[in-house]
């Protein structure tokens, strides 16, 4: 494959490896379309009692292994999670969390899964990356859903016993734009096998791991279909080589190597799902991979929130708790709001994963999407509460007497999740691909401008016929009507807006495509605005969905979160009528116009008295350098891509 592939080309591969189909129905889909299906994801589905006896059973041991036997500030120290700490988690069976019990696994429900990861989190995050590299999109994962039977019978156990796994995708100089990959992997003459050359970037988990899912190209040739393939590779097979250890601004202790392949033997059994299958099956693997990272992203939000609500009560300034000023006030009103907007988000999410009778791809990516913003900006707010003494680390704090709060830490740690598992541009992109889906499949050859007139006066008629039956369903309903979804009680007026506006989101949506037509897919900010509406709209419909579970499930605790969702919806309805505004009220062309300015050294003489330590060379090659590249495809008619990260 060309490493200087066309943009055409770079689409072409990308949108190859979507998954095309809609065989179950989507909350999120429908949502953009402007149809609120409120009983795709109410009621909740109950939790089955007996995966919550094993996940809770599972916790308490995992609870009891972190607080008794990991020091956290260790980890921080040393930068590395100490082999003893690794040993424990395999012996508590943490390796084998998602992989099925008939197979050596816990076979922990998705809802307890993230429960585990969550926990892990708050006592150090090169944990729960650990664990999550391993499982969420390492060789586990794949296996499960694209492994052969010899296969999964034959490492899933290992995997759930002792192995560590890796997932190989991004290279030094590829990372959003699969089509540049350089990794091949050349049939042998014998047919037994491949040998796979080239060298991966920011494996997570990679210089440590047992096996790895390495993705290389395969070339097209007689009996070889080609293209991007998924390859299970044991690790102690000659030719392997782990080049550096990378080193971060935070989760000090993962293991993320660049690894090198000469020429290693791969024989043919262990590829995975196909020839021409790895790009599809490291997307797939994503659908409910991501929803690891929004479990992260709460389980420091809370912790935020806990840390800020203790400092308030605690610290006084002019004769009261600093929680007593105004200023104060509203950041700790805004993560409590925001604490429970994420548990909800997380909970109606994975209990769609447990319930497989939705495909959850949309939801998934909303949730990370959301969970990695939204808690950036929650650790931030918290670390700004406790001032002074949230810059100072853990370590020095404890050495002159004071609570261990690994504040700054937080941080650092927390800054990656709006990088990794897809960054946030590369989500907008993703999500506004699927999102504009039904348009294209109806309205493509009109709105992309490369089609003949013939092809353009069919899909003219085509369309016509569309839009004639759906834009009308846009114009009113339910949330238009003062009693409806009254079951929700003093929260049926958000479940309206919600209603209301997914439809103004639909119509916007079709205003944007008629607007710019084939210039949509440049205007990533715009779809940018779209896709963070439908954010908001989907995580209002979840908080109130969950504030009704835990009414019917815990009915102690109904009035609190009422009043939580209630807080949260009004904080998120905010945000969302601004983005509504801003939808056609922006600077955006003038933003670009002066953004090429700015690249074109029209201003460089206002850097002039910057001292780089880095010095003035090009760091990278000057072709591509890897953050460039997470906003190569675009997205209206481009493909999702995969990703430009920290965790491969």
């Amino acid at each position: 494959m060309s490493s200087h592939p066309s943009y055409e080309q770079s689409k072409q591969v990308a949108e190859a490896s979507r998954e095309t189909e809609w065989i179950k129905p989507s909350f999120g889909k429908e949502l953009f379309l402007g149809n609120f299906r409120l009983d795709l994801i109410h009621p909740q589905p109950e939790l089955d009692a007996a995966a919550v006896r094993k996940g809770e059973t599972f916790l308490e041991r995992l609870r009891a292994f972190l607080t008794e036997h990991v020091d956290r500030q260790q980890i921080e120290r040393e930068a590395r999670i100490p082999d003893s700490v690794i040993q424990g988690l395999k012996e508590l069976g943490a390796l084998g969390m998602k992989i099925p019990e008939e197979y050596g696994g816990l076979g922990l429900s998705q809802v307890y899964y993230n429960r585990a990861l969550a926990m892990a989190g708050t006592w150090h995050s090169s944990i729960s990356t650990l664990l999550s590299a391993h499982q969420s999109i390492g060789l586990p994962e794949p296996l499960r859903l694209f492994g052969s039977e010899e296969q999964k019978r034959a490492w899933l156990p290992r995997l759930a016993r002792d192995h560590i796994s890796a997932f190989l995708l991004t290279e030094p100089d590829v990372g959003s734009d699969p089509a540049r990959m350089s990794t091949t992997a050349v049939p042998t003459d014998d047919g037994t096998g491949y040998r796979i050359n080239g060298t991966k970037l920011w494996a997570t988990n990679g210089a440590i791991a047992d096996v790895v899912v390495i993705m290389a190209v395969v070339p097209k040739s007689d009996g070889h279909r080609g293209g991007i393939t998924a390859f299970l590779c044991s690790c102690d097979r000659e030719g392997i080589t782990v080049e550096h250890r990378n080193e971060f601004m935070g989760l000090k202790g993962i293991e993320n190597s660049v690894t090198r392949f000469d020429d290693v033997f791969v024989p043919r059994e262990d590829v995975i799902g196909g020839e021409g299958k790895g790009l599809r099956i490291a997307l797939t693997t994503l659908n409910t991979g991501r929803l690891s990272l929004p479990a992260f992203c709460l389980s420091a939000t809370k912790h935020s929130l806990k840390i800020a609500r203790e400092w308030s009560t605690e610290r006084k300034q002019w004769g009261q708790p600093i929680g007593k000023h105004d200023p104060i006030a509203q950041k700790l009103a805004w993560l409590a709001g925001t604490a429970f907007g994420l548990e909800a988000v997380l909970d109606v999410s994975s209990r769609l994963a447990d319930d497989k009778r939705n495909d959850i791809r949309i939801e998934a990516a909303l949730a990370k999407l959301y969970g990695s913003e939204l808690g950036w900006t929650a650790v931030d707010e918290m670390v700004q509460i406790r001032g002074g003494r949230a810059y100072e680390t853990a370590e020095s704090l404890e050495r002159r007497g004071e609570k261990p709060v690994p504040a700054e830490q937080m941080l650092r740690d927390m800054r990656i999740n709006r990088i990794f598992e897809g960054s946030t541009e590369i989500m907008h992109l993703l999500i506004a691909r699927e999102a504009v889906d039904e348009h294209l499949k109806v309205a493509g050859d009109l709105v992309l401008g490369d089609s003949s007139p013939a092809d353009k006066a069919r899909a003219a008629a085509k369309a016509g016929a569309f839009y004639a039956r759906w834009f009308p369903t846009l114009t009113v309903g339910a949330g238009q009507r003062p009693g409806s979804f009254s079951e929700f009680g003093d929260l049926a007026r958000h479940v309206r807006y919600v209603e209301r506006h997914s439809r103004k989101l639909a119509r916007s949506t079709f205003y944007a495509m008629g607007r710019y037509q084939a210039r949509l897919e440049q205007k990533g900010h715009l779809l940018g605005r779209l896709v963070d509406i439908g954010a908001e709209l989907y995580a209002i419909a979840c908080a109130c969905v969950y504030a009704d579970t835990i009414g019917r499930e815990q009915p102690d605790r109904r009035h609190e979160a009422m009043e939580l969702a209630d807080l949260f919806c009004g904080q998120a309805r905010r945000r969302a009528d601004r983005l509504f505004t801003e939808l056609w009220a922006n600077d955006d062309h003038a933003q670009y116009k002066a953004a090429q300015k700015v690249l074109s050294g029209r201003y460089a003489w206002f850097e002039e008295d910057v001292l780089d330590p880095a010095g003035d060379g090009p760091m990278m090659p000057t072709h591509a350098p890897p953050a460039a590249e997470q906003f190569e495809v675009s997205p209206a008619v481009a493909a999702p891509t995969v990703r430009a990260t920290a965790t491969q």
